[in-house]
């Protein structure tokens, strides 16, 4: 194997496992929340923000 392959083939490997590493996490992420929609936030960004909660005034 010449060293352009291997390169190719680690770069492929380690793209392959950062992927499956960010939807594991996803995945947990969903699970705890007992509910795999998106954030909040993407679902409610844009909006007006909400307003702060008591004693966070400053």
């Amino acid at each position: 194997m010449n060293n352009e392959v291997l390169i190719l083939v680690l770069a492929l490997a380690t793209l392959g496992i950062v992927i499956g590493v960010a939807l594991w996490q996803r995945a947990r992420v969903a699970a705890k929340k007992n509910d795999p929609e998106r954030s909040a936030f993407t679902k409610t960004h844009g909006e007006a923000p909400r307003p702060n909660r008591p004693g966070t005034e400053h």
